[in-house]
């Protein structure tokens, strides 16, 4: 033994690197890395601690272990930590017995390869909700960096990416994990590659909804992001992409990955823009489910066999306790393409677009549509359409569907169906220019004409502006003026007379009025709560109105009530005689899961700190926006100073106002992000742009209204 001791010392072995730290209270004191180093795989270790950037640690298959007794979800510790180094190398390094087996925080340029973080800390016991970040790998604000063929079974979570960039997963198994074998929390242009992902699951036997355990969580701004030839079956949920704060993940796409299996849906997502192509969702309780996922594509999937009594079939939500190969349902679905998929023999319809299912008020449609060249076979309904608006469907092959191929379930409009003998040609191509800005009362141009055909067919438009207006066009060239200010979800639709593309614009439509603070004026806010602190800025980055916009950055946050205040003097004299509202445009980011508590914005004009007016929204309209759109854009305020059904007017009659406050209030206390743009009074009257409102109902218990779910 001491001979392979001796013989080992030229590898850069042990002795000369690893030194002992200062121990902790309750653990052993751990073994530093500072330069190259070669562990014995004959000897076991305890807690390594990397702390020079530069280095390779190789393991050898030398084992780290922590607890050898007791249950997995009372394991303790880091087996391997690192922070603010980067250029390492970790490789062939196994780790058992601990609360997570590698930590990394504000490193760069790391490479894990051939590592084992199995038999960590593990809890298929544990309930609904979440339950800490550890298990297998946590990496936190890691960027460019490669973590290849590396293993972490049995373990709460695999993988946990926190505000990590271009990090490439790639040929590593996490799978079998009680929480989920990837998640993802503000992580973006990261590629997840040729990855088991499968089985993550917490369930009990006869249990129905797997408590949101998944295989793949994507959450709080992770976005474009590129999931390739994964395998994500046998989940809770195959891949989730959830928005439980009102931060959506974007720009993400998940190409030929397996989510078959799958508890309850094979793919669940409740955010915008996101793009699925050759993927499989296949003995599911759905294929696909998504509700709130506006400008969503998916070509070319699999989505069938979902919801049948031999298999999985929970939540039940289409007539006949049917089910869904593809579905958009309790959420808004504007601006989306279905082509080419393949959805058999599912227990309810292939694809479904459903729009707001209240039967007094809808307050949504899915809205402006593309569903061409799928096939649809042996399901009850081909399509299923109910709530629905501006929809062009063609060259399907239906095949053998029991109920109906078009099943149309009421509130049906502007449906054209073009010729189904096409199912082979490639579509035209959308080509939109134009403005995402325009101005009350001058005219915006948008131009279709560079779209083409690839068979040279002439080409046929439609346009629609979702403003109220009705106003529509057939010219490749549409020209407009808007009368109100607001948010405008703009759409085009270009056909061949088989086959049709889409485009669209999230319009903006402002109007010139003099601001109040927010036009470089970021130096003149302060606010009110004691135990919080906010920081102003002039932001030139993210505005809307003139050249800046105010940003507040409320850090540390007390988790209450914050309110801005603007002008900090409290001398601003403004005389409300002749004023009838403050507008005003909000962006925002809370990531507290869920984001907003109370009602908000909450307004408040303040003659004196005694007297005041106050107008206090009737609902929350940061959790209950408007418009969908609002969640990662701007969302406009007109508020009445005489009150309405929206806004409730209290306190004092006032003849002037000389500050006033704009009050915010999360349920926790990360920090929060607030932009306020464009806030000035009105005094001539001007209604908003009034688009349909997508406020969104929680179909699960605390859950948030901006997160419904079908689990």
């Amino acid at each position: 033994m001491f001979a392979r001791f001796l013989a080992i010392l030229p590898l850069f072995f042990v002795a000369s690197s690893l030194h002992a730290a200062d121990p902790k209270a309750d653990e052993p004191a751990a073994l530093e890395v500072s330069q190259d180093t070669v562990l014995d795989p004959n000897r076991t270790y305890g807690r390594i601690v990397i702390t020079k950037s530069n280095v390779t640690l190789d393991g050898r298959g030398a084992w780290l272990v922590g607890s050898t007794a007791g249950k997995p979800k009372e394991f303790r510790g880091i087996a391997v930590s690192a922070k603010g180094v980067s250029d390492v190398t970790l490789k062939n390094v196994n780790a058992k017995g601990w609360e997570t087996g590698l930590r990394v925080e504000d490193g760069s340029d790391w490479t894990i390869e051939g590592c084992n973080f199995s038999d960590n800390f593990h809890d298929p016991a544990f309930g609904w909700g979440e339950n800490g970040r550890r298990g297998g790998i946590v990496l936190e604000r890691v960027a460019k960096s490669v973590l290849r063929k590396c293993k972490a079974n049995r373990v709460w979570d695999a993988c946990v990416l926190v505000g990590c960039r271009e990090v490439t997963v790639e040929e590593n198994d996490f799978s079998r994990t009680s929480n989920t074998c990837l998640k993802l929390w503000n992580s973006s242009q990261n590629v997840i590659r040729k990855n088991n992902l499968s089985y993550g699951i917490r369930i009990d036997p006869g249990e129905v909804h797997a408590r949101d355990s998944t295989s793949v969580l994507i959450e709080s701004g992770s976005n474009d992001n590129r999931f390739v030839g994964n395998d994500c079956t046998h989940g809770g949920d195959g891949i989730f992409v959830r928005v439980l704060n009102g931060w959506v993940s974007t720009g993400n796409v998940f190409e030929e990955n397996d989510v078959s299996y799958a508890n309850n849906n094979g793919f669940e997502a409740w955010s915008p823009r996101n793009t699925y192509r050759k993927n499989k969702a296949n003995h599911c309780s759905y294929g696909f489910w998504l509700g709130a996922s506006d400008q969503t594509s998916l070509i070319d999937n699999e989505a069938s066999f979902n919801g049948l009594s031999s298999g999985h079939h929970n939540s039940p939500h289409l007539p006949e306790a049917g089910h869904a190969g593809i579905v958009f349902m309790f959420g808004p679905s504007s601006h989306t393409i279905c082509r080419g998929n393949v959805c058999e023999g599912n227990n309810g319809a292939g694809i479904a677009a459903i729009g707001d299912l209240d039967p007094k008020n809808p307050k949504w449609k899915a809205f402006h549509w593309i569903i061409e060249q799928n096939t649809l076979k042996k399901n009850r309904w081909g399509l299923y359409l109910q709530h629905a608006d501006w929809l062009h469907v063609g060259s399907n092959s239906f095949v053998e569907n029991s109920k109906a191929d078009i099943h149309d379930a009421g509130n049906v409009t502007n449906f054209l169906r073009l010729t189904d003998a096409d199912t082979s040609s490639r579509p035209p191509r959308a080509k939109l220019t134009g403005p995402d800005r325009a101005r009350v009362g001058q005219t915006v141009r948008f131009d279709a004409s560079a779209s083409t055909d690839s068979d040279s067919r002439p080409l046929q438009f439609g346009w629609n502006f979702g403003d109220g207006s009705g106003s529509r066009s057939t010219l490749p060239i549409f020209a407009h003026v808007f009368e109100k200010p607001g948010f405008v979800r703009l759409g085009l639709t270009v056909h061949n007379g088989r086959l049709s593309d889409l485009a669209w614009r999230d319009l903006y439509v402002t109007e010139e009025l003099p601001e109040l603070g927010t036009e470089n004026n970021a130096a003149a806010w302060s606010w009110i709560d004691p135990q919080s602190k906010a920081t102003f800025a002039n932001d030139g980055d993210v505005t809307l109105c003139g050249k800046v916009s105010m940003r507040a950055l409320v850090q540390p946050y007390s988790g209450g009530r914050v309110s801005l205040l603007y002008p900090s003097s409290k001398q601003a004299g403004w005389k409300l005689d002749g004023r009838r509202e403050l507008v005003f445009w909000v962006k925002t980011i809370n990531e507290h899961v869920p984001a907003w508590q109370d009602l908000n914005p909450l307004v408040t004009l303040h003659e004196s700190d005694s007297k005041f007016l106050r107008l206090t929204p009737r609902r929350d309209l940061l959790s209950q926006p408007p418009y969908n759109e609002a969640r990662e854009g701007w969302t406009y305020f007109a508020v009445p100073l005489a009150g309405d059904a929206t806004w409730e007017r209290s306190g004092s009659d006032i003849e002037t106002a000389n500050y006033l406050t704009i009050g915010f209030d999360s349920w926790g206390a990360p920090p929060l992000r607030i932009w306020i743009d464009g806030l000035a009074w009105r005094r001539a009257e001007c209604s908003p742009v009034a688009p349909r409102q997508d406020s969104q109902v929680s179909k699960r218990p605390g859950m948030p209204p901006s997160q419904p779910s079908t689990n």
